[in-house]
């Protein structure tokens, strides 16, 4: 009997481009759902695992398999279901052919024993999640071309599972991306070539390709080829409230074992005028129906109408006895030299002793740069307001941490003098982002002002990088106002709609009582990036709750191990910040 240990907190969901590339190996289900009269879960994973054939000499090179499962509940508030979880792997299906192995750090406690994986787990998240990572090897004996499937099952109380099949195979193609030289320091317009090459290093030919092409909402393609699909410019309809574009390439043909193929004429990968820091990702996968239909993820693709996407063959080589499906994707991390313009926006509102109001102030991006710490997950700003005098807050967003005066770390996070609110990990060109909170006054005190101010989230140093004008950082809000407009409430409401704000950690000094949230942006690293929209929703007394925001998409996440979704290549971010009580 193997036991896996428990898989760690930053583990629980699928995360970023890793959950990515392990969709692009095919459908997510297959099967119909056990009945029951609760909701129904879908397992997934890759849909075909290729292993290297059992070597003469040495151990077998072991490959991954990473099992997902998705709970389509649509509340983004929601926590998903809270029961206990079990799953199931039949592996009498490829006795003989492959064994399977724990990976190391992997997902939920398992045993294996026998012919029979057994997983527990606790709670399924709302969107996509993990079940548990495994290791596949080819079994002493197994020859080359042998397949076998191992079936997945679920069961929880009132739930119903779409089970899943897993095929295995022995030997087959391994697609290796190669990584390209791109100049990472950028101005807005600036265009360089990506000419794509990959090397099929296992021990069958692929039978057509499938480029997927991933890049933020700073970055276009401009050639649209009539071969590829493309999910719409970055950030706009139907991608509004999501900060990838994405396209896919079908090319046709037989890509043999050892042979090196690039594109007979380089694609383009542009920095537009929101340009600031993003990321390009590139894969290549044999292609096939399901390998579309997971890369779509459900989403809606335009076919190009230029010239056809073609390669052509460079070299043929030795084969190679590596089979990774992870060297499938290469990534870019792109920094162009561009500003964004973050406006404070107040508020005036009247009011009698002993009467609750609610105000909704908040910031906006001017741009043009939209600004997003993809790699670190990390807030892009803080959002700063100061009490008024004669007035008390009773309702605020989850977003946002009593803090002192001073802005320091303080135990009774209720009628605080000053409140700090962590934004989103990324903030769009043109998004408005709004916090209500519920202000009871006091006393009344004419022409009362409390400051209206975004800034970094280190309070030791609170310019923002990207700004070039600081002056519009800071506004007012204003009680009781004898003159009404003459008070500096900041910036008007503009921008487009779109999706909100998230919860984080406060931004002030915690006093010993926690880390300070850097909110600076993340370094270039190979590691992936991934996205999910913020959560939206009222102030209110018991529970706070953000206010939707136009336009600041929160993508938590990333090489740090915050969770992010991937459905597909789409990179559709679905799950949510979790609104944090405080």
């Amino acid at each position: 009997m193997t036991r896996l240990s428990p898989r760690t907190a930053l583990r629980r969901t699928a995360g970023g481009l890793a959950v990515a590339g392990l969709l692009a190996a095919g459908s997510l289900a297959g099967g119909a759902p056990a009945q029951a009269d609760g909701p129904a879960f879908t397992l997934g994973g890759p849909a075909e695992t290729a292993l290297h054939p059992y070597p003469e000499t040495g151990t077998p090179q072991k490959s991954s398999l990473g099992l997902t499962v998705h709970n389509p509940d649509p509340d983004p508030e929601s926590t998903g279901y809270e029961g206990e979880v079990t799953y199931t792997l039949d592996l009498g299906g490829i006795a003989g052919i492959a064994e399977l192995s724990p990976a190391q750090d992997t997902g939920a406690d398992c045993e294996i024993t026998g012919d029979t994986a057994v997983c527990h787990d606790h709670g399924v998240h709302a969107g996509l999640s993990s079940v548990a990572d495994f290791d596949l090897a080819a079994a002493k004996g197994s020859k080359d071309g042998a397949s076998g499937t191992i079936e997945v099952t679920g069961s929880a109380d009132g739930v119903a599972f779409t089970p899943f099949a897993a095929k295995v195979t022995i030997g087959g193609p391994d697609l290796v991306m190669k990584q390209l030289p791109f100049e990472q320091r950028l101005r807005p317009g600036d265009l360089q070539p990506a000419p794509i090459t990959f090397t099929n290093k296992g021990t069958t030919a692929a039978d057509g390709v499938l480029l997927t092409l991933m890049y933020s909402r700073g970055l276009d393609i401009p050639e649209r080829y009539a071969n590829c699909e493309y999910s719409g410019e970055a950030g706009e309809e139907p991608f509004e409230g999501f900060v990838w574009a994405t396209a896919l390439c079908s090319v046709p043909g037989s890509y043999e074992p050892g042979a090196t193929y690039t594109l007979a004429a380089p694609l383009s990968v542009e920095a537009t005028d929101r340009a600031y820091h993003d990321t390009f990702v590139y894969r290549i996968d044999e292609d096939g129906a399901a390998q579309r239909s997971a890369q779509r993820a459900g989403a809606p693709f335009t076919r190009g109408t230029g010239p056809e996407l073609a390669l052509r063959k460079v070299t043929a080589s030795a084969r190679s006895a590596d089979l990774d499906p992870r060297d499938n994707q290469q990534e870019a991390d792109f920094r162009t030299e561009n500003t964004a313009n973050f406006v404070a926006v107040g508020s005036e509102t009247v009011g009698a002793a002993g009467e609750t109001v609610t105000v909704d102030i908040g910031f906006r991006n001017d741009g043009p740069a939209w600004i997003g710490n993809l790699r670190s997950g990390e807030p892009v700003a803080a959002f700063d307001f100061t009490v008024p005098e004669g007035a008390v807050v009773t309702g605020k967003p989850d977003s946002c941490q009593g803090v002192t005066a001073e802005g320091k770390y303080r135990e009774d996070r209720t009628g605080a003098p000053r409140y700090v609110c962590d934004t989103s990990m990324t903030v769009r060109d043109g998004a408005e982002v709004s916090y209500p909170f519920e202000l009871k006054i006091t006393a009344v005190v004419p022409g009362a002002e409390g400051a209206v101010r975004i800034r970094d989230p280190w309070l030791s140093d609170p310019g923002l990088p990207f700004d070039p004008k600081p002056a519009d950082n800071t506004a007012q809000l204003v009680l009781n106002g004898g003159d009404s407009g003459s008070a500096n409430t900041g910036g008007t409401s503009e921008g487009t709609t779109g999706t909100g704000s998230t919860e984080g950690g406060a931004g002030g000094d915690t006093g010993g009582q926690g880390t300070q949230t850097s909110g600076t942006p993340g370094t270039p690293s190979a590691s992936g990036t991934s996205g999910n929209t913020g959560a939206s929703g009222s102030a209110s007394t018991d529970t706070g709750g953000g206010l939707a925001s136009t336009g600041s998409v929160a993508l938590t996440a990333s090489a740090a191990g915050a969770v992010a979704l991937a459905a597909g290549g789409v990179l559709y971010a679905t799950t949510r910040r979790r609104a944090q009580r405080v």
